[in-house]
Protein backbone atom coordinates (compact mmCIF):
# COMPACT_ATOMS: atom_id res chain seq x y z
CA UNK A 1 0.00 0.00 0.00
CA UNK A 2 1.56 3.53 -0.79
CA UNK A 3 1.07 6.17 1.82
CA UNK A 4 1.46 10.18 1.81
CA UNK A 5 1.64 10.90 5.12
CA UNK A 6 0.64 14.96 6.87
CA UNK A 7 4.75 14.30 7.76
CA UNK A 8 5.53 13.82 4.36
CA UNK A 9 3.98 16.85 2.65
CA UNK A 10 5.93 18.39 5.28
CA UNK A 11 8.59 17.33 4.69
CA UNK A 12 8.29 17.73 0.82
CA UNK A 13 7.34 21.49 1.76
CA UNK A 14 10.36 22.09 3.52
CA UNK A 15 12.40 20.71 0.48
CA UNK A 16 10.30 23.34 -2.03
CA UNK A 17 11.00 26.13 0.17
CA UNK A 18 14.96 25.23 -0.34
CA UNK A 19 15.17 24.60 -3.68
CA UNK A 20 15.65 26.94 -6.57
CA UNK A 21 12.33 26.44 -8.45
CA UNK A 22 10.44 26.43 -5.45
CA UNK A 23 8.49 23.34 -5.53
CA UNK A 24 9.43 19.30 -5.20
CA UNK A 25 7.51 16.71 -5.76
CA UNK A 26 7.10 13.27 -4.65
CA UNK A 27 5.94 10.37 -7.06
CA UNK A 28 3.61 7.90 -5.98
CA UNK A 29 3.56 6.00 -9.28
CA UNK A 30 6.78 3.67 -9.35
CA UNK A 31 7.98 3.95 -12.51
CA UNK A 32 8.53 7.19 -15.21
CA UNK A 33 7.35 4.61 -17.51
CA UNK A 34 3.77 3.74 -15.19
CA UNK A 35 0.63 4.40 -17.79
CA UNK A 36 -0.54 7.07 -14.87
CA UNK A 37 1.22 9.15 -12.93
CA UNK A 38 0.50 10.37 -9.59
CA UNK A 39 2.28 12.94 -7.94
CA UNK A 40 2.08 15.24 -5.00
CA UNK A 41 4.19 18.66 -5.92
CA UNK A 42 4.69 21.14 -2.92
CA UNK A 43 4.50 24.45 -4.13
CA UNK A 44 5.62 27.75 -3.20
CA UNK A 45 4.01 30.92 -3.95
CA UNK A 46 7.28 31.83 -5.68
CA UNK A 47 7.46 29.08 -8.60
CA UNK A 48 6.62 29.76 -12.28
CA UNK A 49 4.31 26.84 -13.96
CA UNK A 50 4.70 28.58 -17.51
CA UNK A 51 1.59 28.18 -19.48
CA UNK A 52 1.63 24.58 -21.30
CA UNK A 53 -0.08 21.88 -22.85
CA UNK A 54 0.00 17.63 -22.70
CA UNK A 55 -0.87 16.96 -26.16
CA UNK A 56 -1.20 12.90 -25.01
CA UNK A 57 -2.93 13.67 -21.75
CA UNK A 58 -5.63 14.93 -19.54
CA UNK A 59 -4.41 16.32 -15.77
CA UNK A 60 -6.34 15.92 -12.91
CA UNK A 61 -5.17 18.46 -10.18
CA UNK A 62 -6.56 18.36 -6.51
CA UNK A 63 -5.35 20.21 -3.41
CA UNK A 64 -3.73 18.21 -0.84
CA UNK A 65 -2.86 21.59 1.17
CA UNK A 66 -3.28 24.96 0.58
CA UNK A 67 -5.08 27.22 -1.89
CA UNK A 68 -4.13 27.35 -6.02
CA UNK A 69 -5.43 29.09 -8.99
CA UNK A 70 -5.46 27.23 -12.08
CA UNK A 71 -6.14 28.66 -15.15
CA UNK A 72 -6.85 27.42 -18.86
CA UNK A 73 -5.95 29.46 -21.88
CA UNK A 74 -7.04 29.85 -25.21
CA UNK A 75 -3.86 29.72 -28.25
CA UNK A 76 -3.66 33.29 -27.92
CA UNK A 77 -3.70 33.51 -23.99
CA UNK A 78 -6.69 34.22 -23.35
CA UNK A 79 -8.66 32.87 -20.03
CA UNK A 80 -11.48 30.02 -21.10
CA UNK A 81 -11.61 29.12 -17.12
CA UNK A 82 -10.55 30.05 -13.66
CA UNK A 83 -10.69 27.85 -10.78
CA UNK A 84 -9.44 28.15 -6.87
CA UNK A 85 -8.42 24.77 -5.52
CA UNK A 86 -8.77 24.24 -2.09
CA UNK A 87 -11.29 27.33 -2.08
CA UNK A 88 -13.99 27.36 -4.90
CA UNK A 89 -13.07 24.35 -5.52
CA UNK A 90 -12.03 20.42 -4.97
CA UNK A 91 -10.45 18.82 -8.27
CA UNK A 92 -10.38 19.91 -12.03
CA UNK A 93 -9.74 18.23 -14.80
CA UNK A 94 -7.46 20.07 -17.74
CA UNK A 95 -8.79 18.29 -21.40
CA UNK A 96 -6.04 17.45 -23.77
CA UNK A 97 -3.86 19.72 -25.51
CA UNK A 98 -5.23 22.34 -23.16
CA UNK A 99 -3.11 25.45 -21.95
CA UNK A 100 -3.20 25.73 -18.48
CA UNK A 101 -0.98 27.33 -15.47
CA UNK A 102 -1.25 26.87 -11.58
CA UNK A 103 0.41 29.41 -9.03
CA UNK A 104 0.08 28.55 -5.46
CA UNK A 105 -1.38 31.00 -3.18
CA UNK A 106 0.01 29.69 0.25
CA UNK A 107 3.40 28.81 1.75
CA UNK A 108 3.42 25.34 2.29
CA UNK A 109 0.68 24.24 -0.82
CA UNK A 110 0.29 20.88 -2.10
CA UNK A 111 -1.35 20.01 -4.72
CA UNK A 112 -1.72 16.35 -6.49
CA UNK A 113 -1.53 15.58 -10.03
CA UNK A 114 -2.87 12.77 -12.10
CA UNK A 115 -2.03 11.94 -15.56
CA UNK A 116 -1.39 9.33 -18.50
CA UNK A 117 1.94 8.58 -18.37
CA UNK A 118 4.55 7.34 -19.41
CA UNK A 119 6.54 10.57 -18.10
CA UNK A 120 7.36 12.76 -21.09
CA UNK A 121 9.57 15.75 -20.54
CA UNK A 122 8.48 18.91 -21.61
CA UNK A 123 9.77 20.23 -25.42
CA UNK A 124 9.57 24.09 -26.25
CA UNK A 125 6.56 23.34 -28.18
CA UNK A 126 4.76 22.24 -25.17
CA UNK A 127 5.23 25.87 -23.80
CA UNK A 128 2.36 28.83 -24.91
CA UNK A 129 4.71 30.58 -27.21
CA UNK A 130 2.95 33.89 -25.82
CA UNK A 131 4.55 33.05 -22.39
CA UNK A 132 8.07 34.25 -21.13
CA UNK A 133 10.56 31.70 -20.69
CA UNK A 134 11.74 30.64 -16.68
CA UNK A 135 14.79 32.75 -17.30
CA UNK A 136 12.83 36.07 -18.41
CA UNK A 137 11.70 38.30 -15.62
CA UNK A 138 8.41 38.97 -17.13
CA UNK A 139 7.39 35.55 -16.06
CA UNK A 140 7.21 37.42 -12.42
CA UNK A 141 4.26 40.40 -14.25
CA UNK A 142 2.59 37.09 -15.40
CA UNK A 143 2.55 35.20 -12.45
CA UNK A 144 1.21 38.67 -10.93
CA UNK A 145 -1.44 38.34 -12.74
CA UNK A 146 -2.34 35.25 -12.81
CA UNK A 147 -3.68 35.77 -9.12
CA UNK A 148 -6.38 37.75 -10.40
CA UNK A 149 -6.74 37.08 -14.17
CA UNK A 150 -10.50 36.43 -14.86
CA UNK A 151 -12.33 34.94 -17.92
CA UNK A 152 -11.91 36.82 -21.08
CA UNK A 153 -8.99 38.57 -19.78
CA UNK A 154 -5.41 38.23 -21.83
CA UNK A 155 -2.11 38.70 -20.24
CA UNK A 156 -0.99 42.60 -21.48
CA UNK A 157 2.80 40.90 -22.10
CA UNK A 158 1.06 38.78 -24.56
Amino acid sequence: MNKLSFDKLSTLSDTARQSSRQRMNHNIHSELSDPVQRLAIAMEPDTYIRPHRHLQTWELLTALRGRFVVLTFDDNGVVIDRAVLGESESVIETPVAGWHAVLSLDTDAVIFEVKQGPYAPFKEEDFAPWSPAADDENHKALMAWYRDAEIGQQWSGC
